[in-house]
């Protein structure tokens, strides 16, 4: 079904939506952040990823590095002065964004191997005969590179090189039409983006029932050689005569 959106008046692809904050619709919508005060979709979903890794390791570095000055404040180690008292807030923010920012890295790389969004993760995309809330997942390797790219050299640089041009997305094989589901094995299609259906392999004349000279109907001849058996013999020759 086609997706209209009424407010910017255009026809929305898969897994776009309208953002109320910014009052348009983005792209692969994921939410919307206060913290960048931006949309997070398909343009930067990437970069959003590399933001929470890279501000996760610094955090992790400054907690870290002040360790060894927090406990001697915590033993009275230290001289008293007001310095101490910048130690103890270094810490305890760093260690608090730490802990939140770890949560949250955490979260977006399970919705990256899922290939998911959080939009989608509290409603399941709708597709053509159902909802699926696993539709879009490809498998681990194809949803990291669905979001990082192929070149792995650009997965933790600032660098667009997610795949597609966020309208439209892959799929998996569970989405396939009810008719193309219970198909066996060796008729599938063999085209990406078309219905129709090939044989895997093409059939030889020995496999063919109707390239060949042998009759198709066993019964039918069964009967007939019976019959050819029965006027052979002479002794219901002689009964059928009298």
């Amino acid at each position: 079904a086609i997706r209209y959106c009424d407010r910017c008046h255009l026809v929305k692809p898969d897994r776009c939506h309208h953002c109320s904050v910014c009052d348009k619709c983005i792209l692969k919508m994921d939410h919307h952040c206060p913290w960048v005060n931006n949309c997070v979709g398909f343009s930067n979903y990437k970069f959003f990823l590399l933001f929470l890794a890279y501000s996760l390791l610094y955090c992790l570095f400054i907690a870290a590095t002040d360790l060894q000055y927090f406990i001697k404040f915590w033993t009275n180690g230290l001289p008293d002065t007001q310095a101490k008292f910048h130690i103890m807030f270094l810490f305890f923010a760093a260690a608090m964004f730490s802990v939140s920012l770890s949560s949250l890295f955490g979260y977006h790389c399970w919705l990256v191997s899922k290939n998911k969004s959080t939009l989608e993760v509290f409603r399941a995309p709708i597709f053509r005969h159902r909802t699926d809330k696993n539709g879009f997942s490809l498998g681990f390797s194809k949803n990291l590179r669905q979001v990082f790219g192929d070149e792995k050299k650009y997965w933790l640089l600032p660098v667009f090189s997610s795949l597609g041009d966020g309208c439209s997305f892959p799929t998996c094989l569970v989405n396939q039409d009810p008719e193309q589901a219970s198909t066996p094995p060796g008729l599938n299609s063999t085209s990406k983006n078309e219905n129709h259906l090939f044989p895997a392999k093409p059939l030889r004349d020995s496999q063919s029932h109707l390239l060949t000279d042998t009759p198709s109907w066993p019964e039918t001849t069964a009967k007939a050689e019976k019959g050819k058996v029965g006027m052979s013999n002479p002794a219901l020759t002689m009964e059928n005569e009298t």
